[in-house]
């Protein structure tokens, strides 16, 4: 007599244990030079060793120079860090972080929701949206240091200035722009507005593209006007961009350099003296030879602040950035 198997023990034994996840495999040199490992690695190496001897012996140089004092021409001597505290003691650090801190706010405050502002406008523009993106870029395709040097010439001080000429159709000026120390630190900042901006525009225009269009015609059908719209819909969906680029414009604008350098050499009376130029000066501002180890130093707790900085921000804003 032929005795069937039961199907409850045949499913039973047929079924899966659902004791937990089986265990992954570990993976051995073997496996990882047939899955192309070695040949990825080939492949990568250059970009390796180029990022590795520009970005990262640069770095550990710096950490090097930082204690001791050196001009690159004399042997180095080592001092242990007396740089660190030769730049804490210096007179000019504090005006420097100043007007950093400075230059910084008013980048933020003017230059940080113009870009945005310009690319909502910009996306509701139903033609020639192309050309008017082509025409906020230009400025990021100009040369810096001619955008500097005709922005000098715009800020001429005489009546006969571009600015002031401009100013004095409406009754206004003429004003000193560059030669006060109560409005240089400004007319900076609205040049590199003018001039970064651009690329700004053209990230949130493409963040814009991503924002589901159904969300919009949910706002319309409850009487959402244009401000709303952009308040509850648009902005949030542009969180995690609008973080990034945050963070990135307070780096920017703690770095800068170009803009004081050309425009006013850090005057008038040390009014646009920024961080950078301070560390320019102490690394070229002798014609012996400069203080590289200060000015290493000084570069070392700024790029150190800015880490510390950039860590809490994204730890802060991490439930809100997604």
């Amino acid at each position: 007599m032929t005795t069937l198997s039961s199907p409850l023990r045949t499913t039973t034994a047929s079924r899966p244990s659902s004791s937990g996840p089986r265990p992954r495999a570990r993976r051995t040199p073997r496996d990882w030079l047939r899955d192309g490992g070695l040949s990825t690695l080939i492949i990568a190496l250059p970009m390796i060793l180029v990022f590795g001897v520009f970005s990262w012996f640069p770095i550990g140089r710096a950490l090097v120079m930082s204690v001791q004092q050196t001009n690159l021409i004399s042997t180095p001597e080592f001092v242990g860090l007396d740089n660190f505290v030769f730049v804490l003691q210096d007179p000019l650090l504090g005006k420097a972080v100043a007007n950093t801190l400075w230059f910084a706010l008013l980048a933020l405050v003017f230059g940080y929701p113009l870009p945005l502002a310009a690319a909502v406008l910009m996306s509701e523009v139903r033609r020639m949206r192309g050309l008017f993106s082509a025409l906020a870029y230009l400025p990021v395709v100009v040369p810096p240091v001619v955008a500097v040097l005709l922005w000098k010439f715009f800020y001429d001080a005489s009546p006969s200035g571009v600015f002031n000429t401009i100013a004095g159709w409406v009754g206004l000026g003429p004003f000193p722009w560059l030669q006060d120390a109560s409005s240089a630190m400004p007319s900076l900042v609205l040049e590199a507005t003018w001039a970064a901006a651009g690329g700004t525009v053209i990230i949130y225009l493409a963040a814009l593209v991503g924002v589901r269009t159904e969300l919009y015609e949910a706002a319309e059908v409850d009487g959402a006007g244009v401000w709303r719209k952009i308040w509850h819909v648009t902005l949030p969906q542009l969180r995690g961009v609008l973080f990034i680029t945050l963070i990135l414009q307070v780096i920017g604008t703690s770095q800068v350099f170009l803009e004081p350098f050309l425009f006013t050499g850090g005057g008038p009376n040390n009014a646009t003296l920024t961080i950078l130029m301070l560390i320019y000066d102490y690394a070229f501002g002798s014609s012996l030879g400069g203080n590289y180890g200060a000015a290493t130093a000084l570069s070392l707790m700024l790029a150190g602040v800015l880490a510390v900085l950039s860590a809490i921000y994204f730890r802060v804003t991490r439930p809100w950035s997604s």
